[in-house]
C-alpha cells in the first residue's frame, strides 16, 4: 500500500484543485495536490515538499480532515488529507495543467480521480 498525501488548500470560501497533466497517471482528473510519502518524513513534510515541487508556494499544514483507502487497478493507496493554507509564492503549475479556485459548492463541476471523490463529497457537506 501506498500512503499519499493531499493538501486541502483553502483561501477565503475557496479550496484549489489542480489537474494532472499529459502524460500522468490519471491525465485530465482534477485532484487535492499532493504526493507520496517518503520513508524519512511525516504526512505534514510530505505535503510541504509536494506543494513546493509541484506549485512552487509554501503551505502551513493545518489539521488533519480525513482518509480515504483506494484501489487502483495497479495498486492500492491510502490517500491522507489535511487543511491547508497558503503562506507564500506564485502558483507555478510544474505536474499540472491547470488550476482552479472553487467554492466547495461547485466541486462537483469538476471530473476528480477516483480516490478523492470521498473528499469531494464530505467537503459538500461541512
Amino acid at each position: 500500500m501506498i500512503i499519499v498525501t493531499a493538501a486541502i488548500i483553502q483561501k477565503a470560501s475557496k479550496i484549489l484543485i489542480t489537474r494532472r497533466g499529459p502524460g500522468k497517471h490519471l491525465a485530465g482528473y482534477w485532484e487535492f495536490p499532493g504526493g507520496k510519502l517518503d520513508a524519512d518524513e511525516t504526512e505534514q513534510e510530505c505535503l510541504s515538499r509536494e506543494i513546493k515541487e509541484e506549485l512552487d508556494i509554501t503551505i502551513k499544514v493545518n489539521d488533519f480532515y480525513m482518509e480515504n483507502m483506494h484501489q487502483y487497478e495497479e495498486k492500492c493507496i491510502r490517500l491522507r488529507a489535511y487543511k491547508c493554507v497558503q503562506l507564500s509564492g506564485d502558483i507555478v503549475l510544474y505536474d499540472h495543467d491547470r488550476m482552479a479556485w472553487v467554492k466547495k459548492e461547485e466541486l462537483n463541476d469538476y471530473e476528480f480521480a477516483p480516490a478523492d471523490i470521498p473528499f469531494v463529497k464530505a467537503l459538500a457537506n461541512d
